[in-house]
């Protein structure tokens, strides 16, 4: 009898397939990265490696449709100022001086992840004058929507004179009594700063992502969106992102399966698509859809509004702890709506980031315009984070064939920061997830990562739970399913980036793609479901992370 011979075989697990065909396995047999066998189709077959799982669960890899991959990388390679880690301003400030006494003394301090809402107030630049000593300071908040600057700061990037720091459209430079910056950047206004540290060096971008994919394996990603690359500012590094990308892939270091979103403004017009007709996208044609399975381009990312918790998101009204405050739009509703149509028109998916309920409905009319003009079948046109959404613009998002993308783990982490500026009653609008499903929307799952934590299972443990971290229930009407919540972060995250044929269950001709863990996640208690771990992580039948759970034989 002929022995067939596969390139792994893992057995003695509990997988919980998602596949209604086959809902549990055993055993599952790997040739190529995919999926050829199952439980009994593996008699007489063996493999080159062969790994038992010691009777431990496994589900689908985990996808995350909105992580700032490279960002994670970048944010462990530098000062973490988040609240764990400092969580207090006078604690940030004694971190900033501990970490500018290493260095020379006209290197730059570079940290990110504070929260105002959390430690008080905003650091200025005066106190990190102090503290670092004259050296050049630049501190991001964990919305990577605003950052604080010291003096040093502002004069590496032209601007000696505080006072001479121009307004900027779709940004805002908060101001002393005398006109003078104080140190918080928010929005576009960060780019004044930003264009002197940008672009990093290939290879630091490259160490940044391969930073990011050791950090996602970790947590059991073996997929991600990267929701903006290829300009310099603070959604990307500069015009060779990609290239970073692919020098971290052929050098090993990628690990995880991404899916890239160049930003909108590194579109351009390309000259004749043919007569009468111009094409605009990057050059040669490229779009949504070119690449393979480990690194693909996916979406264009538009920004049409700012931060929730930096209450610079485009709200219907006034935030409910700021009078007078409705936020802002980045861009005039007509460029945005220009953005959209003219990608539309040439072939690409449409990820737009809308938070406020007043810059969601820009999108969705530049969405629906886009499709009145230029008719696309299955385009699945996003809206990244739909944070503050009305019952009518659910249906819409429906109406529309949209993929909304909010964030799980945005309700503990940052939730009470959330309910602060919305208050109680607009506060149920925030994050809406089983409006999303009973409308029968596709809901993907994710984290934006690295504005908090990037781990799957916390996020998962948010979207059921819908807590709080001091405990206060947030939309509680919202919550979906543990078996919902693990639908999104495979199946729905395919879904919104046209992967589903080949990736969020594990059946035959499916990527090999699979995270261990400590326990059922679809037997134990929703209470626990943060409590779990990962024990391995598999991705196209080879082991990326593993911390014990696996026997390699």
């Amino acid at each position: 009898m002929t022995t067939l011979r596969l390139d792994a075989v893992f057995h003695n697990g509990r997988f919980s397939t998602l596949d209604p065909a086959r809902p549990e396995a055993r055993a599952v047999g790997v040739l190529g990265g995919r999926i050829v066998a199952l439980d009994e189709e593996l008699d007489g077959c063996t493999g080159d490696v062969v790994v038992d799982l010691d009777g431990a669960h496994a589900v689908p890899g985990f996808n995350d449709a909105h992580h700032h991959l490279s960002l994670v990388g970048k944010g462990l390679r530098e000062l973490d100022v988040s609240y764990t880690a400092a969580p207090s301003l006078d604690a940030l400030y004694q971190a900033v001086a501990e970490r500018a006494a290493t260095l020379p003394a006209d290197a730059w301090v570079l940290g990110a992840g504070y929260d105002q809402n959390k430690i008080g107030a905003h650091p200025t630049a005066a106190e990190l004058d102090r503290v670092a000593r004259g050296r050049p300071v630049w501190l991001m908040h964990t919305s990577h929507h605003m950052a604080v600057a010291s003096t040093e700061a502002f004069a590496r990037a032209g601007f000696a004179d505080l006072a001479a720091l121009p307004d900027v459209p779709g940004g805002h430079v908060v101001r002393d009594a005398d006109g003078r910056a104080e140190g918080l950047l928010q929005e576009t206004a960060m780019q004044l700063v930003e264009r002197a540290l940008r672009p990093e060096p290939t290879e630091e971008w490259t160490a940044n992502i391969a930073a990011g994919a050791q950090a996602a394996l970790a947590v059991g990603l073996t997929s991600a969106t990267e929701p903006g690359i290829g300009v310099v500012d603070g959604i990307g590094n500069g015009p060779a992102d990609l290239d970073a990308y692919l020098r971290a892939r052929e050098r090993g270091l990628l690990g995880v399966r991404m899916t890239v979103m160049p930003y909108i403004t590194a579109l351009h017009d390309c000259g004749a698509l043919e007569p009468g007709t111009t094409w605009y996208g990057l050059d040669l044609g490229m779009r949504t859809g070119f690449g393979d399975e480990w690194l693909r381009i996916g979406p264009t990312k538009i920004l049409s509004d700012g931060s929730l918790i930096g209450r610079s998101a485009a709200m219907c009204c006034d935030y409910h702890d700021s009078p007078g405050n409705s936020g802002l739009l980045q861009y005039e509703a007509e460029q945005i709506r220009r953005y959209v149509v003219e990608a539309h028109r040439c072939g690409w998916q449409v990820a737009t980031h809308a938070i406020g309920d007043a810059a969601l409905d820009v999108v969705l009319g530049s969405y629906a315009e886009a499709q009145r003009l230029h008719p696309r079948a299955d385009v699945r046109h996003r809206i990244e984070h739909a944070a503050v959404t009305s019952d009518a613009q659910v249906a819409r998002i429906a109406e529309l064939g949209l993929i909304p993308v909010p964030q799980g783990r945005f309700l503990s982490e940052i939730g009470d920061g959330l309910l602060s500026a919305l208050g109680p009653d607009r506060g149920q609008l925030a994050y809406r997830m089983r409006s999303f499903l009973d409308a029968g929307v596709e809901l993907p799952g994710s984290t934006d990562a690295p504005v908090v934590a990037g781990d799957p299972l916390l996020s998962i443990h948010d979207m059921v739970n819908r807590r709080t971290a001091s405990g206060a229930p947030i939309g509680p009407h919202e919550a979906v399913t543990v078996r919902e919540a693990l639908r999104a972060y495979t199946i729905g995250s395919a879904y919104a980036v046209h992967e589903e044929r080949i990736k969020g269950t594990l059946a035959r001709g499916m990527l090999a793609d699979f995270v261990v863990l400590s326990d059922d996640l679809l037997g134990v208690a929703p209470e626990r479901i943060g409590e779990l771990t990962v024990g391995a992580t598999v991705v196209g039948g080879r082991i990326g992370h593993d911390a014990g759970a696996l026997k390699v034989s």
